[in-house]
């Protein structure tokens, strides 16, 4: 698969930046930048040109040749990658470097949503075998909702309404009592943002049930019962965050619960900060680790969302995400011959992978990358080399703040 010039030149400043010992923040954000292009091509360039169903392989850990995944993993594919990129696409087209580079991925985003949405499309995606596509309309629409100029304001009318039309369709599925309940909510939440009106009764319930299912110190409960797992960065916060933003923006109520949220948010950022260890390693538990970095969708959102505590700077952040991603994709099979993400944690590793994950399920991994919708002169980027708290106390920097539980 050929790279363009721009690519091929940040792949170039990548392989030299290996060379520095602390990067700079503009170093980090190239490497970023070139591991989620890397991640996100052999999607847009096949899904652009209606070839996504043709040409994407559906690995599965039963290991069969046409699993049931097939008929929903295109969509995963799509909506969860949406959700990774959105932020930095919505940064817009410019004249540097990235700039242009942003504006060649919007672009192939933008005809991808065209083909995966047009019933007449080879490409047109699965809005209603079984309950699966609940779960990435949901993604597609958290990525709607951060990239409100860039994609949603460059489809076109027809492609506009073949995606409320399908949401029309996603409606009627109905959702476990889990953090599926969120999924109902967001697609409600992102009709509301694009059409002023949506039904209020599942936002409601959904909000309902996590006040109930709180258990403290910034973790919820997936349904009555706490799993030890990433669920509550992969779904819950994110998209709980998400729509109770919206609706604060049209007035609907949970004020309270909203400022609430956010301190949880930020308690389990912190957390997640914490969990890094200083070769940007962290602990493998739970459901979905073939998720990879997308483990971090929390810490890297409140980056983006200015919502991470006061012990933890910006710097902190990116350094330890990056060391995170490096980490992973320091490991060989990654990705396969064409470049498609294969199913694993660190390499291709297949047996880790429940039953439900398919090839377009692994790339909610791009979550990491959403303080890539960060500026370049953010502190986030703008700013030198910076330990972070796993780095700092296993090698007894006595800069490490206590670490206290939140009651809230």
């Amino acid at each position: 698969m050929k790279k363009n010039i721009l690519t091929c030149a940040l792949f170039l400043l990548i392989s030299l930046c290996g060379y520095s010992q602390n990067p700079s923040g503009l170093e980090d954000r190239a490497y970023w930048v070139t591991v989620l292009t890397k991640i996100a091509d052999p999607v847009l360039e096949n899904m652009s040109k209606g070839e996504l169903k043709k040409n994407m392989p559906v690995e599965t850990i039963s290991g069969a040749l046409n699993p049931p995944n097939t008929r929903t993993t295109h969509l995963e594919a799509l909506g969860r990658l949406l959700v990774g990129m959105a932020p930095w696409l919505e940064l817009g087209p410019d004249e540097t470097e990235e700039g242009r580079l942003r504006n060649k991925y919007i672009r192939l985003m933008l005809l991808s949503i065209d083909n995966g949405f047009n019933p007449e499309s080879p490409d047109y995606l699965n809005f209603v075998v079984t309950r699966q596509p609940l779960v990435d309309a949901a993604f597609f629409c958290q990525g709607i909702l951060r990239a409100p100029k860039q994609i949603w304001g460059n489809l076109s009318d027809k492609t506009r309404q073949n995606v409320l039309n399908a949401l029309q369709q996603i409606r009627k599925i109905k959702p476990i009592e889990s953090n599926w309940l969120l999924f109902s909510a967001m697609v409600e939440a992102t009709l509301l943002e694009l059409t002023g009106e949506c039904n209020m009764e599942p936002v409601n319930y959904a909000i309902m049930r996590f006040k109930e299912w709180y258990k403290g110190d910034g973790w919820y409960g997936d349904g009555v019962d706490l799993h030890m797992d990433y669920y509550n960065s992969y779904v819950i916060h994110p998209m709980l965050l998400d729509v109770l933003e919206v609706m604060q923006k049209y007035a609907k109520g949970e004020e309270e619960f909203y400022q609430l949220e956010k301190k949880r948010f930020s308690r389990y950022a912190e957390q997640q900060e914490r969990m890094i260890s200083p070769d940007g390693a962290y602990p493998v538990i739970g459901r979905s680790i073939a998720y990879r970095f997308g483990t971090f969708h929390v810490l890297s959102q409140a980056a983006l969302k200015d919502l991470l505590p006061v012990s933890v700077t910006k710097a902190q952040v990116r350094c330890a995400l990056t060391a995170v991603i490096k980490k992973h994709m320091s490991v060989k099979g990654n990705f396969d011959a064409d470049g498609w993400l294969t199913l694993g944690f660190a390499g291709h590793q297949p047996q880790i992978a429940e039953r439900y994950i398919s090839t377009g399920s692994l790339y909610l991994c791009t979550a990491a990358f959403a303080a890539l919708g960060l500026s370049t002169i953010d502190e986030f980027w703008n700013t030198s080399y910076a330990e972070w708290t796993g780095k700092k106390i296993w090698c007894g920097n006595p800069d490490v703040k206590l670490d206290k539980a939140i009651k809230s």
